[in-house]
This record gives structure tokens, sequence and C-alpha cells, in this order.
């Protein structure tokens, strides 16, 4: 209904507006009509007024100012009203041009200056009839005054139905935006959880298998010159090592379940896990099962083997140890997994830095695991006596730890 601002009109407001134009040349039509049917006196004045309130009426959508700015629209509204006015001097039916008028006011006017301006043209029709009809009653009133109540519960109702359209869409706005970076933190989130999952598996196999190959090897170094038996051993046993850790590479990029878990229990897997760790380093590590063992999720037999695998292989390169305990407890609701060992210990609260170079991660990376399934992960250590890690994990994982299922 904006005639002063068309640029701004929706569908909605656009046909109304059209409505607006078609009713304000209809009755302008009817005055002149009836003019000239019922031969009234003036009757040309009449046609002519019409025909120049119909004239300034039409200029308005088309000025570029009248578009452009308030002012000039209320400008362009006293004239209309101005012309309106000569007619209704001129012909009571005049009267009925005040309905449309009233929209006008109301919707080029600030709120209070459109009140009184409705005002005001409901006083000129009802005094405007009343001159031609030579007389006043109270009835004369009812049709003006009805007109503008009517007008002003219309725009009124339209305006707080636009307020609430606008902010509807604002909300809309606030919801796609909202939508939008939420998809991008998930995404972030699966990549950084997909770089720690793939991480967490290069260390806890690759590295350590490397690291093992690389003692084997350096055990076939020492034992060639004197013992070539002894050293053919150890790079069998290097061979081998490299064999499984290349199935290990494969499987943990294909996200699948470890080899050494395939047709086996996890009591199995790290009963076979000490027995190669035996085989392969100067290290005595035996498997104890405690408790009646319970079906695990894939999730916790993987971090479990994991936590091994790293724990074994820290106390192979770092500790020195002759001897290695490796325990799996049921313990009801949980399952606990303990590693001992006989070496020579270190401070927990003095461990180096993790460095590329240097290594260091591997605490971090079983720590990861176990938080990861809303398990718990203690290291108890001291130089010269040895170290000890518990690492427990509850039955049932916490719904958003399910995809650390498919390591």
């Amino acid at each position: 209904m904006n005639t002063a601002a068309p640029a701004a009109l929706t569908p909605t407001t656009r046909a109304l507006a059209w409505c607006l134009h078609l009713l304000i040349t209809g009755l302008l039509a009817l005055a002149a009509g009836r003019a000239v049917t019922d031969d009234r006196p003036h009757a040309a004045s009449i046609v002519a007024a019409a025909a120049a309130c119909g004239l300034v009426y039409a200029a308005g959508p088309v000025l570029p100012g009248v578009r452009r700015s308030r002012r000039a629209a209320a400008l362009w509204l006293a004239a209309v009203g101005a012309c309106w006015l000569a007619l209704l001097a001129l012909s009571p039916d005049g009267v009925w041009v005040a309905f449309p008028l009233y929209f006008l006011q109301l919707h080029l006017l600030p709120r209070r200056a459109g009140w009184v301006a409705v005002a005001a043209t409901a006083a000129a029709a009802i005094a405007g009839f009343a001159a031609h009809q030579h007389s006043f009653s109270p009835a004369m009133a009812i049709g003006p005054a009805l007109g503008a109540a009517v007008a002003v519960a219309v725009v009124w109702g339209y305006q707080a139905l636009y307020r609430e359209s606008e902010h509807r869409r604002q909300l809309i706005e606030e919801l796609t935006t909202t939508r939008a970076d939420l998809a991008a933190a998930q995404h972030t989130a699966g990549v950084l959880a997909e770089r720690d999952r793939l991480a967490r598996e290069i260390h806890d196999t690759l590295a350590q298998g490397l690291s093992s190959i690389q003692l084997l090897l350096r055990a076939a170094e020492r034992a060639l010159p004197r013992t070539p038996q002894n050293a053919a051993r150890h790079v069998e046993q290097a061979r081998q090592a490299a064999v499984d850790n290349l199935a290990e590479a494969r499987r943990f990029v294909a996200a699948l379940t470890p080899p050494t878990l395939e047709g086996t229990t996890l009591a199995g897997a790290l009963e076979r896990l000490c027995t190669t760790t035996s085989a392969r380093h100067r290290l005595t590590a035996r498997f104890h099962l405690a408790g009646d063992p319970a079906p695990l999720a894939t999730a916790h037999e993987v971090a479990l083997l994991r936590i091994a695998q790293s724990a074994l292989a820290n106390t192979v390169r770092h500790a020195e140890a002759t001897t290695a305990e490796v325990t799996l407890s049921y313990l009801g609701d949980h399952v606990a997994l303990d590693v001992v060992d006989d070496g020579c210990g270190f401070d927990p609260a003095r461990l180096p830095a993790p460095d590329p170079e240097a290594g260091g991660f591997g605490l971090a990376a079983m720590r990861a695991r176990a938080h990861a399934l809303g398990g718990t992960l203690s290291v108890e250590s001291a130089p010269g006596h040895g170290t000890a890690l518990a690492a427990q994990l509850p039955l049932t994982p916490p719904a958003e730890t399910e995809p650390e299922a498919r390591p």
C-alpha cells in the first residue's frame, strides 16, 4: 500500500496498492458520472475537479521525488487533499473519496500526523455532506467516522502483521545463519576427531611397530659378527613385525577392526600380544585374566588393546624392565586393564613435552582413548621402582562416543 515507495512493495502490499488505486479511480468516476447523468449544477466543474484529483493522485507513484522523500509524499498528499476538498465543495458524492484517503494518510504520514489528518478529513467529509444537505444530523457523521475507524483498525492490524512477519524473517535468517555455523563447527569437529583418531592409530601401530623393528634390527646388528643364527632370527622377527604393521595400517585407514582382534576375544588378543612381545624383545610379558568375561563393545576392545600395545612398547623402549604383567579385569560395570613392569621407573610429574623427534605422545594418546569412552587412565611410577598403568572403562560408553567403535 505504500504508494510513495513502490520499490519496497511486497506482492501482498502491491495488490493492496492496486486495490486502492482502483477504489479511488472508481469513486472519482462515480462522482463525475453522477454529475453528468443527473444534470447537476456545475457538472463541468465537478468533472474537472474529479479529473484534477485523479491526475494529481496518479502523479504520486510516477514522480521520483514522491517515491524517495517522505516530505515530498506529504506535499503530494496535501495536493490530493486539496483537489478532494474542491470536489467535495462541488458534489456530495466526494464524501466517499474520504475513505481511501484515510489509508493514504495513515500510511504516508507519521502516526500522530496521520491521526490528525484522518480526523480532519472525517470532519471535512461530515461538514461538506451536511452543507450539501443544508442540515446536520448525527446519522451524517456515522459513515465518515466509521470509515475512519475501519481504516485505522485495518492499518494498525496490517502494521502489526508486518512487524510480526519481519520478526519471523529475522528469526529465520538467524536460524539459517546458526545452522550454517553449526554445520561448519560440526565439520571442523569431525575433521579434528578423525585427525585425532589417525594420530592415535599411527602412534599405537606404525610408530610402535617401527620402533620395535628398529630395536630388532639393532639386536641383529649386534649379534651378526658372533652369532649369525641369532641375527637371522631378529631379522625374521623384524620382517614379521613389518608385515603385522602393514596390516594394521591398512585396517585403520579403512576404519576396520584391528587384525589382532579378528576371530578372537580381547583376552586372547592381549595374551598373543604378550607372547609376541616376549619373543621379540628381552622382556617377559605375562597375561592374566580376572573376573567373569563380559561382552564388550568394539570400541572398548580396540581402546584397551591399543593401550596395552602402547604401554608394552613404552616398557620395551624406556623401562629396561625384565618382566611386565598385563591384567584384564572384569569388575561388574567396569573393565580394567593394568600393565605393571619392574623397570627403572620415572617421575610422572616431570615428563618431557611431546616432541615430533623424541616422541612422548604415548601417555596422552592412551589417556585420550580412555576419556573418549568415559573412562580413566592413571599412572603410578617412581625412579627405580617400576611403573603401574591402570585404565578403567565403563561397560556402556556414552552415546557421543559411539563413533569410536570403528577406529
